[in-house]
């Protein structure tokens, strides 16, 4: 009975033993793990910054490569971004009414000029050319007045180019663009090595440049497809093209003495110009004219006596 105590005593002795060795070797791992985390906490920020940095480069280089993975468009969506442009030859009576009138609309539809010029192409008949710049839901209305009225149009030619897709793929670019920022913001406060703040600094100046560029391009789209272009060349018709079946009487009366004293006119003017500009032969012909009169004379009154 004795053994069987002290073989009891010894186990729970030995027990003991190895349970505080076991507690010893665990704190001084946990000593050892703390030192090491200690002696590293300086390289923190730069090798998260360089990891960060790893993925930002994977997200740019994907931007570049097209920035294809951006959401398609579902076919006839609302949200479409199409860019129009409108030319169109025109032929009106009075150059200076047909002006005044399609700036008049111009305004109605809320648009504005971009340029405008006229000049003179023969005598008093006008011409010349004007673009504006009309909301894209005006657009089909000023090209349905342009052809209404007195204005005749000649040539006509309309086309769109539909961006959105380069729309979207600005707009993905963008984001990611954004999220890169605000992350290198981030590290920013973070690094206290001046060797990282500055690393941080010019590629934050790089993607903020690169927001700046997007930002630009997609204003760019954003105008040209809210707002369609119209490119308008004017021109007086000349009174000769009037056409002779489409007028009365009177107005039949009045065409035909525009043309007779049109024709007056450029009869008298072609003999002032023709005189005019021949006097010098025209003097030597009337000098050599004078004395062969004379001479004729002379000779008459002599074959007489």
């Amino acid at each position: 009975m004795k053994k069987v105590f002290l073989l009891i005593f010894i186990t729970c002795i030995s027990a003991l033993l190895f349970a505080c060795s076991s507690d010893d070797e665990s704190s001084s791992e946990n000593a050892d793990t703390g030192s090491r985390s200690k002696a590293n906490t300086e390289f923190e920020v730069s090798d998260e910054y360089a990891a960060e940095e790893s993925m930002n480069t994977s997200v740019t280089s994907d931007d570049q490569d097209g920035g294809s993975k951006s959401e398609e468009v579902p076919e006839g969506s609302d949200n479409r971004k199409i860019i129009y442009n409108a030319n169109l030859d025109v032929e009106v009576k009075n150059y200076q009414e047909a002006i005044r009138h399609i700036e008049q609309e111009i305004n109605a539809k809320n648009g504005y000029i971009v340029s405008s010029e006229s000049y003179n192409y023969e005598e008093d008949i006008q011409e010349g050319n004007i673009t504006a710049r009309i909301p894209q839901e005006h657009f089909q209305a000023f090209l349905d007045i342009v052809e209404q009225g007195d204005m005749k149009i000649t040539h006509k030619r309309v086309s769109g180019e539909d961006v959105t897709e380069q729309y979207i793929d600005l707009e993905s670019r963008l984001n990611s663009k954004k999220v890169v920022e605000e992350r290198l913001l981030a590290f920013m406060e973070n690094a206290e090595k001046t060797e990282d703040l500055l690393k941080i600094s010019n590629d934050l100046a790089d993607v903020q440049e690169e927001i700046e560029r997007i930002t630009g391009q997609l204003n760019y789209l954003e105008n040209k497809s809210d707002f369609a272009t119209v490119t308008m060349h004017i021109r007086e018709k000349r009174v000769d093209l009037v056409q002779n079946e489409d007028l009365n009487t009177w107005e039949k009366t009045q065409e035909q003495l525009k043309r007779s004293f049109n024709y007056l006119l450029t009869t008298g003017s072609a003999l002032i110009v023709f005189m005019i500009g021949n006097l010098p032969v025209l003097i030597i012909l009337g000098v050599i004219g004078i004395f062969g009169y004379r001479y004729w004379r002379k000779k008459v009154k002599e074959d007489k006596q």
